[in-house]
């Protein structure tokens, strides 16, 4: 990345000595620089040199850059000085740079003043710059960088060796556009998400008739390009590390969903593309706000289908699972089967009600949401499926061929034909076959690492339920996928060891049934619309040092931690008779 020399005030008081003004003028005017000064009447016995070094650094730097550095005297005489920057251009006449008006001279000073009187952008600033100043940031404009015109990476001069995302926002009243209002609010909305996991607020300016914003964490890479071409970042290591690092970004993704949730917030958009990471294989989330790099790009063009967004969506952002007959023929099996903790009496097998959602298509089922959407269940059931696309390609599964398995049911004969539907939700019986194939070859492998595919699998099975009341918590997934990464990858500490908002733990919903060849996902309903109470015995499996218990009480108010005893008391007896007898911290329902 190409760099400017930005004046900043310790540049430019480290840069104006005596030896550099006298540079550049010629000897008598150097001689000069030591009498007294030509106004006064005698009254001051300042010189001309004291002058420049204490008022008038600045305006030498720019005589010196337009090749007029004497006229420093005759400003001085007329006693002007730094505080009288910026001066406006119809007024830089009185300045008499030339013997005869020069109006390109003129101009040029007006514009050059502006390089030596900088705002630099501090973290949190909000600022708003006049058209003819300049803000200072380099604009990396390497080959392959630049992600659009809205889009790009920069350094600040004041944070050096820190790399941001640009993102111009459009501001106005017209189709597409925030208003003034709607992004001071997004803005501020923005500051309070910071997260080493999230691409987060650093600063935002407005110039020239557009807003910046800048983020953290600007991405070389994402999710979805990875699954099909692997960067030398990540083909470079050793298979181990490899196996260990996909694993535990496992682990940092669903962290920082609890980041969010337990601050009431939800992503709403987690797929590929929005699963991010950099050339040192640090993975993250594109940020929440209006201000991401998908909102702009969905206010520019609303017409596109997003395909993507709708195969990793959850069932309920596109129709609403009915009570049919199928839904009480499902009832009748659970309450016949023989098992208290199964779902179903054959765990090779599994019917999931759909509704009437067959009969709907995606253009139509934009215009019908459902009421009273829950966002951070459907964050958990979209991670789910990220989560799944990440072990396959642990398990050298490719991306595309998860795709047309999951396809495989909609195929008919004939020519043509519109794209085959691909979405996790609504081939959830190809989703369920190609985690028995993932768990068969884990069990085939040596590396320990591989020893946590099935026992995440539980967890992703439990994310994906139809009803969005049965998935579990953003904390309930964290402490189970870190007891997996300790216990059963035997990653003795996992990259993000954050505890948000109490300990939450347990499935006591985990309808998960395996067999010699199935995994079945639960869709049993609960009674009422609030989610089921967290699962949480008593007792902790991982101590909390100093700085995550400060982290914790930081994120959860008073109002939480009452919420989260009465959670605790409520299941103390229900937490121990589903422990009873087991040793690997999951409520285990049928395993064969």
């Amino acid at each position: 990345m190409s760099t400017v020399m930005w004046w900043d005030p310790s540049r430019i008081e480290a840069t104006v000595t005596r030896h550099f003004v006298c540079s550049h003028l010629l000897p008598d005017e150097i001689k000069r620089l030591d009498l007294p000064l030509g106004f006064g009447d005698g009254l001051t016995d300042g010189t001309y040199w004291e002058w420049i070094d204490e008022k008038a650094k600045r305006i030498f730097l720019i005589l010196a850059d337009l090749g007029v550095p004497d006229q420093i005297f005759g400003l001085i005489d007329d006693s002007w000085d730094d505080d009288d920057l910026p001066i406006p251009l119809d007024q830089i006449e009185r300045l008499a740079l030339t013997p005869t008006r020069d109006d390109k001279i003129e101009k040029r000073f007006y514009s050059r003043q502006f390089h030596y009187l900088l705002k630099f952008i501090e973290k949190g600033d909000y600022i708003v710059y006049e058209d003819p100043e300049v803000p200072p940031l380099n604009v990396d404009k390497r080959t392959g960088l630049s992600l659009g015109t809205a889009v790009d990476r920069v350094e600040l001069p004041n944070r050096p060796g820190e790399v941001f995302s640009r993102r111009r926002i459009p501001v106005g009243t017209g189709p597409g556009f925030l208003t003034g209002e709607e992004f001071l609010y997004e803005m501020n909305r923005a500051k309070n998400i910071e997260n080493i996991h999230l691409a987060s607020y650093y600063g935002s300016y407005v110039h020239q008739g557009f807003a910046y914003v800048l983020f953290s964490l600007p991405s070389d890479f994402s999710l979805k390009s990875l699954l099909v071409t692997q960067p030398s970042s990540v083909k470079s290591l050793a298979k181990q590390d490899r196996r260990r690092l996909i694993m535990n970004w496992i682990h940092c993704l669903v962290d920082a969903l609890c980041y969010l949730h337990i601050r009431g917030l939800s992503h709403g958009n987690i797929k590929p593309s929005t699963v991010l990471y950099n050339a040192d294989n640090h993975i993250f989330y594109a940020d929440v706000s209006r201000l991401s790099v998908e909102a702009i790009a969905s206010t520019q063009d609303k017409s596109t289908f997003d395909k993507e967004a709708y195969d990793y969506a959850a069932p309920e952002q596109w129709y609403r699972p009915s009570t049919s007959h199928s839904g009480s023929q499902r009832r009748s099996t659970l309450v016949g089967s023989s098992t208290s903790t199964s779902t179903s009496s054959d765990n090779s097998t599994f019917s999931i009600n759909r509704g009437g959602s067959d009969s709907m298509n995606p253009a139509a089922m934009l215009h019908s949401p459902t009421p009273s959407l829950n966002p951070q269940a459907v964050d958990i059931f979209s991670l789910g499926c990220v989560i799944l696309e990440l072990l396959s390609f642990l398990m050298k599964r490719q991306t595309r061929n998860f795709a047309s398995h999951r396809a495989a049911k909609h195929k008919q004969a004939g020519r043509g034909g519109a794209v085959l539907d691909s979405s996790f939700h609504k081939n959830i019986g190809q989703v369920e076959s190609w985690m028995v194939g993932l768990a068969k070859d884990a069990s085939k492998k040596d590396d320990q690492v591989f020893r946590g595919v099935g026992p995440m699998l539980q967890v992703v099975a439990r994310m994906l339920s139809v009803v969005p009341q049965d998935r579990p918590t953003a904390q309930e997934v964290e402490q189970s996928t870190y007891k997996i990464l300790t216990e059963n990858c035997q990653i003795a500490e996992p990259h993000c060891v954050h505890q948000y908002g109490g300990w939450d733990f347990g499935f006591s919903n985990l309808n998960i049934s395996r067999g010699g060849d199935g995994f079945n996902i639960s869709t049993r309903r609960q009674s009422g619309s609030a989610r089921p109470n967290s699962r949480l015995g008593s007792g902790s499996y991982r101590p909390l040092s100093s700085s995550s218990i400060q982290e914790r009480d930081m994120a959860s108010g008073s109002g939480s931690q009452a919420l989260q005893n009465a959670r605790v008391n409520k299941v103390r007896n229900w937490q121990a008779h589903i422990y009873a007898g087991n040793n690997d911290g999951f409520p285990h329902t049928n395993l064969t």
